[in-house]
């Protein structure tokens, strides 16, 4: 019973996972032809998967022919190893950059809620421009201080929406200079 040949696709992307080099000797092209090494031989039931796959030089494979592995090659454990721990912390940058994103955009909010949310809804709107000056003053100033510069905004300018919103910025600017003094 014959089998199928591993598609070019398959093998260009094993090729690829193993950096073109081989996973025995280390040696690249053009040094060497490349081929592809079933772990676990076929000849005792290996089969075509990524898993049992791996980059081989002709020499290499060749003297192999039908020997079972019984470890995976230590280069392509310590590969698959670094590659995992690259994939942990890609995830774990994502998810405190995820989170830092999550709490300026909970602050922005926050701070237009002390500013306008005793307004009805439909009779403000909070405005891009507004929401981007509300950051970037959360980014300039300690939460407390912003939170502080919108209260004295509202009750300082309590029926003008566009005015509070003047005065506010007006206070954090006149924070932001006084740190900057200090």
């Amino acid at each position: 019973m014959s089998r199928a040949p591993i598609s070019k696709k398959t093998r260009f992307e094993i090729f690829k996972r193993d950096g073109f080099a081989c996973q025995y000797c280390g040696r690249r092209p053009p040094e060497v032809l490349l081929e592809i090494d079933h772990i676990t031989p076929v000849c005792e039931d290996g089969g075509d998967e990524a898993e049992n796959l791996l980059t081989a030089c002709f020499d290499c494979n060749r003297g192999k022919s039908g020997t079972p592995l019984t470890n995976i090659p230590r280069s392509l454990e310590e590969r698959a190893a670094e590659i995992q721990e690259r994939e942990d912390q890609i995830a774990a940058y994502r998810a405190v950059m995820q989170g830092r994103l999550d709490r300026i955009e909970d602050d922005m909010w926050l701070i237009a809620f002390e500013l306008f949310g005793d307004e009805k809804p439909e009779e403000v709107t909070v405005r891009r421009d507004w929401l981007q000056s509300i950051r970037r003053f959360n980014q300039k100033l300690p939460l407390d201080e912003v939170i502080e510069a919108a209260h004295i905004a509202r009750a300082s300018k309590p029926f003008s929406v566009s005015g509070r919103f003047r005065y506010f910025c007006g206070v954090c600017w006149n924070k932001i200079r006084d740190t900057a003094e200090k």
